[in-house]
């Protein structure tokens, strides 16, 4: 790794907490929710730590989520809003995850990391959905995969949140926020290898088999350079039979929610409505 890219992404890990803002306006539920406790979890990389909201007995139901950060921001807490917006609207536990990020670790050890906790999780509940936003929609859609592969847990949904999904493949030119300058940082720093970023764990859409993965729900920006991924997964796990929710905000680059607090209420009530209906108990009749 070239000195000057492992001093721009350790500037970025660091400063995550002071330059990530955003979600301040989206607060609508959980905020009288006490602080999430810590819960460490025994991974294929270490221990990993997660901070959980909600009861822990809520209803044997719980929900796994993995933060943004293009891989290289160690900042679970700039989703913190998300997390008490869903523990107070579906009454699931849930669990933010702490992986470990670049430049300190690469590929894959986030995606590992991040199986292993929802595989435990999964072990001590009834039933378990995974989501994320941006790389973690990313991370989210290489868990369902992993715990198909792997026989581990069943998710049932994955919620894929602007997702970056082809590491493979150059992003569109453009003045989007996912810049291609920060996709190609992403790449020297978190996938050196190059030939590691085809890999369906790296790049979910480029997984030759999509069968047999749980329902999703895909959500993009109009004008985010990610649209493309989120749209071409979200065809071929319908062509692969998955059932798919598809939900495009127009006009929004990536920060899909933010640039529009008033139609975020619509989209925030209906992915907790999803990750509520599908972790309810299945009628067996």
């Amino acid at each position: 790794m070239p000195p000057t890219d492992r001093l721009q992404a350790m500037t970025m890990h660091a400063l995550a907490r002071f330059t990530v803002r955003y979600g301040a306006d989206l607060r609508f539920a959980g905020r009288d929710l006490p602080r999430p406790r810590v819960v460490r979890t025994p991974t294929r990389h270490g221990v990993v730590r997660s901070f959980v909201y909600g009861s822990a007995d809520a209803g044997g139901v719980a929900h796994v989520h993995f933060h943004g950060g293009a891989w290289l921001m160690r900042y679970p807490q700039m989703d913190d809003w998300w997390c008490r917006y869903l523990a107070a609207t579906t009454g699931a536990e849930i669990w933010n995850v702490d992986f470990r990020t670049g430049p300190y670790v690469t590929y894959p050890v986030a995606q590992e990391q991040s199986h292993d906790v929802a595989a435990a999780v999964a072990g001590q509940r009834r039933a378990v959905s995974i989501g994320g936003f941006s790389s973690g929609g990313g991370i989210a859609a290489s868990v369902a995969l992993q715990a198909r592969d792997l026989g581990s847990f069943a998710p049932r949904l994955q919620v894929l949140g602007v997702p970056a999904l082809d590491l493979a493949s150059d992003l569109p030119t453009g003045a989007g926020m996912i810049s291609p300058s920060l996709r190609a940082l992403v790449r020297r720093v978190y996938f050196p290898d190059p030939a590691t970023r085809s890999e369906p764990y790296a790049s979910p859409l480029l997984a030759p088999d999509l069968s047999g993965l749980p329902p999703a729900v895909v959500l993009t920006g109009e004008r985010d350079t990610l649209r493309r991924d989120g749209e071409a997964y979200a065809r071929r796990l319908e062509d692969a039979g998955v059932p798919v929710v598809y939900d495009m905000t127009p006009g929004v680059d990536h920060y899909f929610l933010t640039e529009d607090p008033g139609r975020a209420r619509t989209t925030m009530a209906m992915i907790a409505h999803q990750i509520s209906a599908h972790l309810a108990p299945v009628d067996s009749h």
